[in-house]
């Protein structure tokens, strides 16, 4: 049987990240303002997380605003007009409603509206997920520009006496934009995820339960034993082949951006990754939190306030979390 020959689509040979932006919540949580519930101190979280203090949004703030406040940002530093981009990819587990995405909304308040538009929801791997599918579209010409953003607000689902996540928690908004290129700025990403530890980061109950009986508000929680040992072996391993699969070594990066999950975890990952005194490495969470899908491009926004020499290096990026999911990929720095 003969085939009608169909038209496909070919795009850039390359694509890179022209920008980033960042929303975080106005309000300045500190160690003392949670330590009551949980019966511990400033001392024990500082110790156990790294984290001195926490950005939350107030009442009236969704995730979708601090959404919007980030993309914009990165649009306006991008150089381009929003109508330009051809695809919103929202990466969230605070959307208000399960339905329709917050990535449609999105699209129609930056002005990139008939963009498609969808969100992913692979916590806080997200971002990562986000970037490497821009990439795919970019380079097979489904799309020429595409915004890609974590957005959480996650202090919705915290309950005040868990004692295994909440206290970590943060509310923010990273977005990025990624276009076309005339040099590699993005590499092959690696990511998967391990179903067989569904369990270990999670909700304390469904909605259904929620619905139907008379149980608490689903909140977040998780089984920190389990989530540690995994992101200290096996990430540092994903991390590793994420380098191996860019062709580069660990020396010739210019930063590394882990997820913000805990300050024990990213120098656990520095010390198996043999990181060099010159590769800066991203330690967002003492002061915003855990931000779930938001942290990896807050954290980038915050090092390339602090250090703008950073842009045109290379940069190690790898999110890791409930699923269990993980990404990574190296990118040139906007």
């Amino acid at each position: 049987m003969s085939h009608v020959q169909l038209n496909q689509s070919t795009g850039a040979q390359y694509s890179r990240i022209y920008a980033v932006g960042a929303a975080r919540g106005e309000l300045v949580v500190t160690n003392d303002d949670l330590a009551g519930p949980i019966d511990s101190s400033d001392e024990w979280i500082r110790q156990r997380t790294g984290v001195i203090t926490r950005k939350r949004a107030g009442k009236d703030v969704r995730a979708i605003d601090l959404a919007e406040t980030a993309s914009q940002e990165a649009i306006a530093k991008a150089g381009i007009d929003p109508s330009q981009i051809d695809a919103v990819i929202v990466s969230t587990i605070s959307n208000t409603v399960q339905t329709p995405s917050l990535a449609a909304l999105l699209a129609e308040r930056v002005g990139a509206n008939p963009a498609a538009a969808y969100d992913v929801s692979a916590a806080c791997a997200g971002y990562t997920y986000g970037i490497a599918q821009a990439d795919s579209f970019i380079r097979s010409g489904l799309a020429h520009y595409v915004l890609v953003v974590g957005a959480e607000k996650l202090s919705e689902f915290c309950e005040p006496t868990d004692r295994t996540i909440s206290f970590l928690l943060g509310d923010g908004a990273g977005a990025a934009v990624v276009g076309p290129s005339d040099f590699p700025g993005i590499s092959k990403t690696v990511w998967g995820s391990d179903g067989s530890k569904w369990e270990s980061i999670g909700m304390t109950n469904t909605f259904e339960e929620y619905r139907h009986g008379d149980v608490a508000w689903p909140t977040l929680r998780q089984d920190g034993q389990t989530v540690f040992r995994w992101a200290v072996w096996e990430m540092a391993k994903v991390a590793q082949k994420a380098l191996d699969e860019a062709g580069i070594t660990a020396d010739q990066l210019a930063a590394f951006i882990p997820h913000q999950a805990n300050m024990r975890i990213i120098d656990e990952f520095a010390k198996q990754l043999k990181l060099p005194e010159s590769v800066v490495i991203a330690r967002d969470i003492a002061t915003t939190g855990n931000t779930s899908a938001a942290s990896i491009p807050l954290a980038t926004h915050q090092l390339l306030s602090e250090h703008p020499e950073l842009s045109g290096g290379l940069a190690l990026e790898i999110g890791f979390g409930a699923g269990l999911v993980y990404g990574a990929q190296v990118v040139v720095l906007p």
